[in-house]
């Protein structure tokens, strides 16, 4: 790893099992960061754990559900910080997409775990999250949305309406924090092949569309100490 420019730095990647997530952390790692790793699947972890290693970094597995175990994300800051002494980096890209149907038919068991990842954890994320991230002394969050809050589809009525509830809770936050050296973000990745894309789209050949790792530098840049941006939606486009 010859470019560090997060040498020292702690990134708390979300949904890093697999895809974006995945990719970003290796790209964080790349770029010197320890990365804390959370997803539900253990399996999925040690994959990323695996890539990183093979790169010559560490990092520290978080493996649980953000839904069913959500009361374990408030506890999320202060162990970091007992552990490491800080936190520098959040990135939220853990989503959910639900089933695809009338919103007349969506059922309570489905919204649930909807409004769990995309808004409640965003929520209890910045909770635990902004104590350490006010005091590093560049501080970055990112947190993973989509288009379609901004085109609402038919049958996409879970998805896009908690996205759009977590963005503004995001731009709230970052117009609170705008006189701290804190930056915060929405990223928008676009059309990428991930697993939530081929469940939406089944037909669709996925070497058709950017990959994980065509997205994750653009990510990764949001997280630098000298990134300036801040309450925006940066969209990538491959």
């Amino acid at each position: 790893m010859t470019e560090a420019p997060l040498q020292g730095r702690i990134a708390l990647v979300t949904g890093a099992s697999r895809g974006i997530g995945a990719a970003l952390a290796v790209e964080l790692a790349r770029r010197g960061a320890h990365c804390v790793l959370l997803a539900r699947t253990q399996g999925g972890l040690e994959e990323t754990d695996d890539a990183i290693r093979a790169i010559g970094a560490t990092t520290t597995l978080l493996p649980f559900d953000l839904v069913k175990d959500a009361d374990k994300i408030d506890a999320i800051g202060p162990s970091l910080v007992e552990r490491f002494g800080r936190l520098d980096i959040l990135v939220h890209n853990a989503g959910a997409l639900g089933s695809l149907t009338p919103v007349a038919h969506i059922q309570p068991r489905d919204w649930a775990e909807v409004v769990g990842v995309n808004l409640t954890a965003t929520w209890r994320l910045i909770r635990t999250c902004d104590p350490p991230l006010r005091a590093a002394p560049a501080g970055r969050a990112v947190f993973v949305t989509t288009g379609r809050v901004r085109r609402p589809k038919a049958f996409w009525g879970p998805y896009g309406a908690t996205k759009a509830g977590m963005e503004h809770l995001v731009l709230t936050w970052a117009q609170e924090v705008e006189k701290t050296p804190l930056r915060v973000n929405l990223f928008d990745p676009d059309v990428v092949a991930t697993r939530m894309r081929a469940k939406a789209m089944p037909g669709e050949d996925p070497k058709s569309i950017a990959q994980p790792a065509d997205v994750a530098p653009a990510l990764a840049a949001l997280c630098l100490p000298d990134e300036t941006r801040h309450g925006e939606t940066v969209v990538f486009r491959a």
